[in-house]
């Protein structure tokens, strides 16, 4: 078979749903995936930031090459996805970003990356307005980051129709991918002078997907459209495919036939399964496109150098309103069409008046930014349309600069407050459409509620412009959507959604509760908000703790902003006593404060909270008003202040009893139960703090905790969190060596560690010391230096056993 003219492009779609509270923009913390933080860090560590850095292996295992995967294949990532990883990992970021550097460099000037529709909405059930913003910003967005213009744009859910392609193409989009089975009929293009040929109709099996197709527009405009090979992607996601590179290798390359006609072989996956939904296979894919390279079967390329080399012949019609995840074409997001997760028993009947109440809190927000806006910008859409650039930078300066853009005239405080509000409530409105929101089984899942935290927030920003309430009607007709666990969406909406409201003052009042525990709370993190302290002041006297204060609280979104007065009364573990006021006068503080720190300063809590109560009235707040990472740290904290005393109590009793223990079992005793869970506690205290320890412990300490862990046999009371703590604290030591002889204690301690924990039979995921590791030691294979003397050269290839790195 000739392999000239053939190509291959494996696309991955990279995108979490988003996850962050609606009112701070941040993603709290998420038990479900410990034991990291949240979702978002956890799939980060296991797919997103190891094919910047996948590594190949030998026939015995070692790794020999380490390659960056976003250089060679075509990809997007969502746009809050890259937000979200430019701030928690910006190494990751930056080698996406030089990736799409790096590919125009392979690919004849054309990016690997690809944009996306911005806030992954189904674009087919948007109306005219909301997809051209959607388009607008997904390309603003790509432009900010890639510093190009895009020249493929992702749609979500590959969910498309005629008018979504005219928005497109009008934008000067050159393609977009879509799934075999969204093609309805092709015909070859005939040359100039010949007769047009007969449309034929294809479905998913008979489409050529080695071609690309223009589509031609109502309007004039064409687009190219890519089919990519749908068996195949679904073997790479659901069928083992990614258990070896060479197979994946053989089998994208088997739909080539023997001709010279020009074949693109390409597949279209969530980019999550390279590494995520398969462990390792962002080594198989690695392995698949190095062994397409090294043997020559095809020429790895993208969708825009092929669309350059190989424009099409063929055009193609499509089925409207169709996707890649549901085969009754985009049913999924409005209708109970039997697409789902797979809970048997289950109905999702909430689907469609879910729409329908979005819909019409869309419909209603609509005339109100376009009545309300006209009165202070010269075009309230355009306006909307560029509103992306403040999302992109929220500093002052960027803001005054399209306000300067867009406002009739220059705007007085209260105005600009107003037009934030209502931008940041179209912002909600739109993003309230996420996919996610409908795809999985219940109205009360994690997604739903998530969409309907964006809907809260429009509701409560219109309201703050104009004074219009519709959160009762919002409830209202939320409570016919039927719920499979709650009696309805409404229901599920005031339990799941509404406690996660934060207004002005609720940040206030998390200021003051972080206060008492914060050595200095004017540098606390308060997410999409500022606060100005005027005045604070902390008194400690023992365990209890008295603060006040008075504060501005400004939103960094809105710009509203409002002055608090607080006090807060700590009296021990979780009980906290907090007021606050927004109307409270500066002498009637200055008053409140002489009396109650008098009052705490004597010991006397009764007058201090007596005094509370008659400056500030009967409402309180407590602990539950902190931010919920901040309640976690602050509970654990004093969890583990008043455990202090109880692991004192069970370290005393296995050091005093360790030889009586020793003893009992050589006697071949049964060992008492209680001393077993004694020893179980401080045994696995010992081993986590060996790795979570600041400096470097003993290796025999760790070899002592491994031999009791073997005699009695304890097991470990979460292996997962071992192995991140030593996976962590392995990457930290192997970042830190040089090439002297400073470093040769380190390498040492390295391999004595590394070699207990194999014997411990631990799997810590140590990737990313594998790869600092492969690039320390890269001069060394290139014959750039040499070893300084024998015993370094032996202890480094010992670590490089113990981390499977081929270096001699």
């Amino acid at each position: 078979m000739s392999r000239s003219n053939k190509y291959v492009c494996i696309h991955g779609h990279f995108y979490q749903p988003p996850r962050e509270n609606a009112w701070l923009e941040t993603v709290e913390q998420q038990e479900t995936a410990h034991p990291y933080h949240d979702w978002n860090t956890r799939i980060n560590h296991e797919c997103y930031a190891p094919n910047a850095a996948a590594r190949i292996l030998d026939e015995e295992g070692w790794i020999t090459k380490i390659r960056n995967n976003y250089n060679r294949i075509s990809w997007n990532f969502g746009p809050t996805l890259l937000s979200w990883m430019e701030e928690n990992d910006p190494d990751a970021y930056s080698l996406l970003l030089k990736a799409d550097k790096r590919s125009q460099e392979l690919f004849g000037g054309h990016g690997s990356a690809m944009a996306q529709v911005h806030s992954h909405l189904i674009m087919p059930l948007c109306n005219a307005r909301d997809k051209v913003t959607q388009v607008t910003w997904g390309i603003r967005d790509f432009e900010h980051r890639f510093k190009r213009y895009p020249e493929g744009i992702w749609l979500a859910e590959t969910a498309v129709n005629t008018e979504t392609l005219e928005v497109l193409a009008a934008h000067g989009i050159q393609f977009t991918v879509l799934a075999p089975r969204q093609a309805k009929a092709v015909r070859k293009i005939p040359a100039t002078g010949e007769k047009s040929n007969a449309w034929h109709s294809v479905d998913a099996e008979s489409i050529d997907t080695r071609r690309p197709y223009w589509c031609l527009l109502p309007s004039g405009r064409r687009i190219a459209l890519f089919f990519y090979h749908g068996r195949i992607a679904q073997e790479v996601a659901f069928n083992g495919l990614l258990n070896s590179g060479k197979l994946f290798s053989d089998r994208i390359t088997s739909i080539f036939d023997h001709s010279d006609t020009p074949q693109l072989a390409h597949i279209a996956t969530d980019g999550e399964s390279y590494g995520h939904h398969h462990r390792y296979g962002e080594m198989a894919l690695a392995d698949c496109l190095n062994y397409v390279e090294n043997t020559g079967l095809a020429t790895i390329t993208n969708y825009g150098q092929f669309l350059e080399l190989h424009p099409p012949d063929w055009e193609v019609q499509i089925h409207e309103n169709s996707s890649w995840s549901c085969v009754h074409g985009v049913e999924r997001w409005r209708a109970d069409c039997g697409c789902n997760s797979g809970k048997p028993g289950w109905h999702q009947r909430w689907r469609k008046p879910l729409r329908d109440t979005l819909d019409w809190l869309r419909d209603q927000l609509s005339p109100i930014f376009e009545r309300d806006g006209a009165r202070l910008l010269r075009d309230p859409w355009a306006a909307r349309n560029d509103y992306i650039e403040v999302m992109l930078n929220r500093s002052d300066a960027n803001v005054q600069a399209f306000l300067k853009k867009h406002a009739r005239r220059e705007l007085s405080l209260l105005e600009k407050v107003a037009v934030l509000r209502l931008l940041e409530s179209q912002r909600f409105a739109i993003l309230m459409y996420t996919s996610c929101g409908w795809f999985f089984d219940e109205i009360s899942c994690s997604e739903t509620n998530q969409i309907l935290q964006y809907a809260l927030r429009a509701m409560d920003y219109t309201l703050d412009v104009c004074g219009q309430d519709f959160y009762p009607e919002f409830n209202r007709r939320l409570a016919e959507a039927p719920s499979n666990v709650l009696t309805n969406g409404a229901e599920s909406f005031l339990k799941n959604v509404v406690p996660t409201r934060y207004t002005l003052e609720r940040v206030a009042m998390h200021f003051a509760v972080a206060s008492l525990f914060e050595d200095h709370p004017e540098g606390l993190d308060l997410f999409n908000y500022t606060a100005s302290v005027e005045f604070f002041e902390k008194i400690e006297a023992g365990t209890p703790k008295f603060a006040a204060g008075r504060l501005r609280i400004r939103s960094r979104l809105s710009h509203a902003e409002r002055t608090f007065c607080f006090a807060v009364l700590y009296m021990g573990q979780q009980h906290i006593i907090g007021n606050i006021s927004g109307e409270m006068l500066r002498s009637q503080f200055e008053e409140m404060f002489t009396r109650t720190s008098k009052g705490f300063r004597a010991a006397n809590m009764g007058e201090v909270i007596g005094a509370l109560q008659e400056y500030f009235g009967p409402e309180k707040f407590t602990l539950s008003s902190l931010f919920a990472d901040e309640k976690i740290e602050i509970i654990r904290s004093i969890t583990e202040a008043s455990l202090e005393g109880a692991e004192s109590t069970f370290r005393n009793v296995f050091n005093d009893n360790y030889q009586l223990i020793t003893g009992i079992e050589e006697a071949k005793m049964p060992l008492p139960p209680t001393w077993h869970n004694i020893a179980t506690y401080v045994l696995n205290a010992d081993l986590l703090h060996f790795f979570e320890n600041e400096e470097a412990a003993d290796p025999r300490t760790l070899r002592r905790i491994a031999a009791d862990l073997k005699r009695w046999n304890i097991k470990q009371n979460d292996e997962d969190q071992i192995n991140l703590a030593i996976g962590t604290r392995v990457f930290k030591e192997i970042e830190k060596i040089e090439l002297d002889e400073s470093s040769l204690p380190r390498v040492r301690w390295l391999n004595e560690v590394l070699s207990i924990v194999g014997e411990m039979h631990l799997k810590p995921d140590i990737w990313r010391s594998q790869n600092v590791f492969y690039l320390t030691t890269k001069g060394y294979r290139k014959g750039q230096w040499v070893f300084l003397n024998k015993e370094w050269e032996a202890e480094i290839k010992q670590l490089a056993l113990l981390l499977r790195v081929r270096v001699f």
